[in-house]
């Protein structure tokens, strides 16, 4: 007989859904957990290797973190690499590659060097990297290069920095599932509506089934905040989805991991380029950044949830009035928006690229169809303001919804583990701290 309550509920299978049951079943007395994923298969959106940068954020090369985030993420970021050497999955799954942070001409040289001396304490491994060495790690970067032009680097060789999320995810089930017999997952079922019933939950999914729970955690990335607002939760936040699309590389130069430096006005990545580990021998350059009317990026999604999700009012309308107001955010969501036009794009974005490798021309790259994914971008109605980072909504009454956009997938154990402390203190069940900080702390 199927069953159908749990203590814990978890909506969404992606690396922050599976991370949290995970952590449930390794690290609580939690006897009863399901995860429901409206796909047939787990980590097939954002948490999927083709649908971001497939990198390990450390905070290290992040030019838009401060210092402050910079060690939370590194502190999460070391969470999850723990776990990965504890089941064998480095150089499997986890990949030491080297990284940067590329600074080019005089201002961007200088910013380097100001952010090498404030972060060396906590970030000892780093170093700075002439045209020297830069000539012996990652050559292409000055091939075709003016030889006057200013150009320095902050990295390393010795962390693990690429990752497959999606491939982390699905080992989280398989490790939960060994580690307590009732943690169920539920593919191909799609959580439609949730209900307080007393101090209980009911869950309405598109099969027409109904399961209960004491506790309910939704990880479901855009959908998050739309299913909050159906139970009139988070009436404070809007979401904007925001698509991220990549460029192949055709010629094969790039072995290191090398970000531009951010301008810190927007919230998303600067143009990057990455060796793809689930495709040999290319290099993927992005992402783009554009707003999409639709809450995933490849799939056929309902208009109305993504103005559901929006909750279009006077704030929001603010809101986008000052962002569009800074010439900055206007160039960069123009440009964004060009490059993603076939006939004009790849000879556009070849620009961005050259940042990175001078020699490589708009016949060298190539619009990788079907790449990339779609992030959930909060604004705060209240405040009116774009957060720039995880929003959570902790309703304090056994439902939590949360909204990760990157970091997200590094900061999964993290974020599992606040979400597992608040399930534990709610349900009067046990932590298992002294295993968990053996094995994740």
């Amino acid at each position: 007989m199927q069953k159908s309550y749990y203590n814990v509920i978890i909506v969404g299978g992606g690396i922050s859904g599976t991370a949290l049951l995970y952590t449930l079943a390794q690290y609580t007395d939690i006897k009863n957990i399901a995860l429901f994923e409206k796909y047939d298969d787990i980590a097939t959106l954002n948490s999927n290797a083709k649908s971001n940068s497939q990198t390990l954020h450390c905070g290290d090369i992040e030019t838009n973190y401060t210092l402050e985030k910079a060690i939370k993420t590194n502190k999460t970021a070391t969470m999850l690499e723990k776990y990965a050497k504890q089941y064998d999955y480095n150089e499997k799954y986890m990949f030491k590659v080297p990284k940067m942070a590329l600074g080019v001409g005089k201002k961007e040289v200088d910013f380097i060097k100001k952010r090498y001396e404030d972060f060396k304490e906590d970030f000892p491994y780093m170093e700075l990297w002439d045209k020297k060495k830069l000539a012996e790690i990652e050559p292409a970067l000055l091939e075709g290069r003016d030889k006057d032009e200013d150009i320095l680097a902050m990295g390393t060789q010795e962390r693990y920095s690429a990752i497959d999320f999606g491939a982390i995810a699905k080992s989280f089930v398989r490790n939960a599932q060994k580690a307590k017999a009732t943690a169920d997952v539920h593919l191909s079922k799609e959580v439609e509506v949730i209900e307080q019933l007393g101090d209980k939950f009911k869950l309405t999914i598109n099969t027409g089934e109904h399961y209960f729970a004491d506790y309910v955690v939704v990880n479901a990335g855009a959908h998050s905040l739309l299913l909050a607002h159906k139970m009139d939760y988070g009436q404070e936040y809007s979401c904007i989805p925001i698509g991220g699309s990549f460029y192949y590389s055709k010629v094969d130069k790039l072995k290191s991991k090398v970000y531009t430096i951010q301008n810190p006005k927007l919230p998303f990545a600067a143009i990057h380029g990455d060796p793809d580990i689930i495709e040999d021998n290319r290099v993927r350059f992005g992402p783009t950044a554009i707003a999409l009317p639709k809450l995933e990026r490849y799939h056929h999604a309902h208009f109305i949830d993504f103005l559901e999700s929006l909750s279009p009012s006077s704030e929001v309308l603010e809101v986008f009035h000052n962002l569009l107001s800074d010439e900055d955010i206007r160039e960069y969501v123009f440009k964004n928006f060009l490059y993603e036009i076939p006939g004009i794009r790849q000879k556009l974005f070849a620009k961005e690229v050259q940042k990175i490798i001078p020699s490589l021309s708009e016949d060298d790259i190539t619009f990788a169809e079907g790449v990339g994914g779609l992030r959930p971008q909060v604004i705060d109605k209240k405040n009116k303001k774009l957060l720039l980072g995880e929003a959570k909504i902790d309703t304090g009454n056994g439902i939590v919804f949360n909204m990760t956009p990157s970091p997200g997938a590094t900061s999964c154990l993290g974020n599992a583990l606040e979400d597992t402390k608040l399930i534990c203190k709610f349900l009067g069940a046990n932590l298992k701290t002294n295993k968990l900080k053996k094995e994740l702390l």
